[in-house]
């Protein structure tokens, strides 16, 4: 723990004392940082105590945690205190773009042999000029029969099957959560979402004027009660929630709990945005939680993991008494998909592609949870064996950023957990592995290194270690 006082503490008094400015108090912190005096994971005095050594008020010493925290230098955990970061936040929104020259294990994008061969020979029929004539007028919403025909057959499961005018289309999955956002959620309204939440998800609703409210789960799930509870303590104007494969846990929920929650939102009279991005990876499944309360859920889905990022479809199936606000919330945000790609991904939903695409990731996967469970064997990995992400809890006296920080000096990006945490609650030390994205060996090599780096210490780790 940083016990202060050897970094020109006189200084910090007169600041504290005579010019009342707080910033130059956090300065002069901030100083002892870029010198290195102060080193990533040193825990700060409680803010008592540092008010207390440097003669400032409790309220000054709260401001200048505030301004340190806000300039991204510290981190503060309920519980535990405050601790000098291990690295400098990220430019941008975590998840947010790929970076050169390393093993990526952040964003999670799935290729497979052979997908790109498969993909160029659909794409062929647009070299013919009536169809490409066609696809290069504007996309409605509703996009054409013949697309929401492909995809209600894409997303039927056994008892149920969405109405094919029930779907409006967007250009990926995220373009289509915002636009339900916006259909559901005023600005300054409430989100419901569960404790562990989408990254892009947090960054969507800041955008929107959206405040989230953290709703317990547990083995099965976000819980009834918890969203009910919510709900009457201050009213949510709408729900998010992940039912298969959530992501970062890779919890499925159970049928009985899908009826429980399709209770709840009747009850409440809320409606729910359904993130069904990752269910093709689960053929097993319960139907989706629009199939328990069709009236009441907008399913959220896309070709992005399925295919590829890089021409996908963004689409949603709509309740009547929403369709036509999420319509009209795709057009306002200039969220609607181009006409090429609504003919590209419908010529791959109607000749097989997509299919046998999906059904080579499904096989993908299970062996990049193989490779992950021999790598990390031991230690406290949390994982649904047919995703392309896993939840690792880190050894005890590892905190997620150090960790993040340290296997970037080895060249590896991963996601700590702060990146999924909605509210004030204490970060959990663990780190989210996106599996997808390396090739096999990579991966495993990857993968080795992270759990030898687990195995020691941070100091072993530390730069001057290296």
């Amino acid at each position: 723990m940083w016990r202060g006082g050897g970094y020109g503490a006189g200084a910090v008094r007169k600041a504290g004392r005579v010019v009342r400015d707080f910033r130059r108090v956090a300065d002069a912190v901030a100083a002892e940082i870029a010198a290195g005096r102060l080193r990533p994971g040193d825990r700060l005095p409680t803010q008592r105590a540092f008010a207390r050594r440097h003669g400032i008020a409790d309220s000054t010493a709260g401001r200048v945690y505030g301004e340190l925290t806000r300039r991204g230098l510290v981190v503060g955990e309920v519980g535990r205190g405050t601790f000098v970061r291990a690295a400098p936040p990220a430019a941008g929104p975590a998840l947010a773009e790929p970076a050169p020259a390393r093993v990526d294990l952040e964003l999670n994008y799935p290729v497979v042999q052979g997908q790109t061969e498969l993909l160029a020979a659909g794409l062929t029929r647009l070299a013919r000029p009536d169809v490409l004539t066609a696809a290069l007028r504007p996309a409605a919403a509703a996009g054409t029969p013949a697309a929401r025909a492909a995809v209600a057959a894409l997303l039927a499961v056994p008892g149920w099957a969405p109405d094919p005018e029930a779907i409006r289309f967007a250009g990926n999955g995220r373009q289509v959560i915002a636009a339900a956002l916006a259909a559901l959620v005023p600005a300054g309204g409430r989100l419901g979402v569960e404790a562990l939440t989408y990254p892009v998800l947090k960054a969507v609703a800041g955008r929107l004027g959206i405040g989230l409210v953290p709703l317990a789960c547990d083995a099965d799930g976000l819980r009834p009660d918890a969203l009910l509870a919510a709900h009457r303590a201050a009213p949510l104007a709408a729900v998010y929630l992940q039912p298969t494969l959530h992501n970062p846990l890779g919890v499925t929920m159970p049928s009985a709990r899908r009826a429980e929650l399709a209770a709840a939102l009747r009850e409440s009279g809320l409606a729910a945005v359904e993130d069904a991005v990752w269910s093709f990876l689960r053929q097993d499944a319960p139907p989706p939680l629009a199939a328990y309360a069709p009236e009441r859920v907008v399913l959220a889905d896309s070709l992005s993991k399925r295919l590829a990022p890089g021409l996908t479809l963004g689409f949603a199936v709509a309740p009547p008494g929403l369709a036509d606000r999420l319509t009209a919330a795709l057009r306002s945000g200039a969220w609607t998909t181009s006409g090429y790609a609504l003919e590209a991904a419908t010529g791959w939903l109607t000749d097989g592609t997509a299919a046998t695409v999906a059904a080579a990731k499904r096989v993908d996967a299970a062996e990049r949870q193989r490779i992950a469970a021999e790598a990390l064997h031991g230690f406290a990995l949390r994982a649904d064996p047919r995703a392309y992400f896993c939840w690792w809890r880190l050894p005890g006296r590892w905190r997620a950023d150090t960790f993040v920080a340290a296997a970037a000096r080895h060249g590896i990006a991963v996601t700590p957990a702060a990146s999924f945490v909605v509210g004030p609650h204490r970060t959990t030390d663990a780190v989210r592995l996106g599996l997808a994205s390396p090739p096999p060996d990579v991966l495993r090599r990857a993968l080795t290194t992270l759990a030898a780096l687990a195995a020691g210490t941070p100091e072993d780790a530390s730069p001057d270690a290296l």
